[in-house]
């Protein structure tokens, strides 16, 4: 599961890829429309103009569009809102400097200034907008007072040149498409958002009513852990009652409540494992090697595997027969196993007062998002089945209350590893004891 903020964080960055994605589109129209219309104003109006410096820019546009595909590409869960204000102000620069070079505020492709600051209003925040807006600004004042002069025909009858007149009906045609067509694209993108929105809300509604389940659940465990060990004590003690034991239909009744007491006691055990807590059960003395096989065999006996490479540790000691430790190592085969159905290795080793258990599988590895934030009860490992970071979750939890940490890594070309480190002092019996 997600957090309501992680996952308005992630619909507000798609949302900007999308429209960094439109502003790209949108550099390549106009790097295309600037090559016709020089062309057509130098060659075919005979109109001069400095060719190389306004080629020089869009080369300028070109490489610089090609980096932003590049790193829209390579970065895809980077983008910000600052990305498109910058992407925004440097096409208001390039759009300044072809004008200082055709004319200035005299060139009727002055007005395109307006289609960057209403893009400014509708993609970017308002301060970031209202930048743009000065800057579009300035760059008119200053391109009517600075410019390469425009050389344009003689003056119609209403006293305008000809070619200007044309130049403003062409700027705002071309003007109106533009506001049209990526308008309609860039309100496509946050109704699209709204819905993702919407979407997610529903969702944490609905976690929250499982959360509520969940602590009503785990409270009502609590509350019944203590009822069960005394009526366990008290079968324990009439099954040694003489009038019982010389008895045996009501010795065997006693024996059949003892083993639904039991299985009742697992149930409750099993809703706090799920909760990440534990129930402090009498545990029983074994050694490392006999528990793991134990664990293994129980693991084996509910997942098939194609193939299982399990290597116990060269070091053997007596430890504690801890309900907590064995769920967390089957919680991480479990995970390996639905990641990698054909391949899972469980490796053990003593180290330097440690126990290292870990965890190999050959699946597709964790998400990045997964790694930075691991250890988040809301954060999933799976995207199509959630679940998956609860376990997480319990093996760190179980990790930390045994005083050991737990290192998760992606293993190349394929795969990762849950590597668990738990001091030996937390599950070994002392000598004598």
């Amino acid at each position: 599961m997600n957090s309501p903020s992680e996952s308005l964080f992630r619909v507000e960055r798609t949302t900007e890829r999308q429209n960094m994605q439109l502003l790209i589109q949108l550099r390549w129209f106009a790097v295309v429309g600037q090559v016709i219309t020089i062309s057509l104003v130098h060659y075919g109006f005979g109109i001069t103009l400095p060719l190389p410096a306004m080629a020089l820019v869009l080369l300028a546009s070109v490489f610089t569009n090609l980096g932003y595909i590049y790193w829209y590409r390579s970065h895809r869960r980077q983008i910000s809102a600052r990305n498109l204000f910058l992407a925004l102000l440097a096409d208001v620069l390039a759009l300044a400097i072809q004008l200082y070079l055709s004319g200035g505020a005299s060139n009727p492709f002055i007005y395109l200034f307006l289609l960057q600051g209403i893009l400014g209003a509708v993609l970017l925040r308002p301060v970031h907008a209202w930048i743009i807006v000065a800057s579009t600004s300035l760059c008119t004042l200053v391109l009517a007072i600075v410019h390469w002069p425009l050389p344009i025909g003689a003056a119609g009858p209403d006293g305008l040149p000809g070619l200007y007149v044309s130049g403003i009906l062409i700027s705002f045609g071309l003007t109106t498409v533009l506001l049209v067509v990526f308008l309609r694209r860039i309100v496509s993108n946050l109704r699209r958002r709204d819905a993702r929105l919407a979407n997610m809300r529903q969702r944490a509604s609905e976690e929250e009513h499982i959360v509520r389940m969940g602590l009503l659940a785990t409270g009502a465990a609590h509350e019944l852990g203590t009822p069960l060990s005394t009526m366990s004590v008290i079968l324990g003690d009439w099954q040694r009652m003489p009038a019982i034991t010389q008895d045996p239909d009501l010795l065997a009744d006693l024996q059949e409540m003892q083993q639904q007491l039991l299985r009742c006691k697992s149930i409750v055990s099993s809703v706090l494992m799920s909760a990440g807590e534990t129930r402090a059960d009498a545990p029983q003395a074994t050694t490392l090697r006999a528990f793991m096989d134990g664990v293994v065999a129980h693991w084996q006996s509910r997942h098939a595997v194609e193939h299982f490479d399990y290597v116990q540790a060269d070091e053997d000691f007596p430890i504690l027969s801890d309900t907590a430790l064995q769920q967390m190592v089957c919680n991480v085969l479990d995970n390996a196993a639905e990641a990698s159905p054909r391949h899972v290795a469980l490796h053990l080793a003593v180290r330097t007062g440690m126990l290292c258990i870990t965890v190999r599988d050959k699946g597709p590895g964790f998400a990045p998002a997964v790694l930075e934030q691991l250890g988040q009860r809301h954060i999933s490992t799976k995207t199509e089945r959630p679940g998956r970071g609860l376990g997480l979750f319990l093996v760190l939890n179980v990790a930390r209350s045994l005083g050991g940490r737990v290192q998760v890594r992606n293993t190349p070309p394929r795969g990762s590893e849950v590597e668990i480190r738990l001091p030996l002092s937390s599950i070994a019996i002392e000598p004598g004891a």
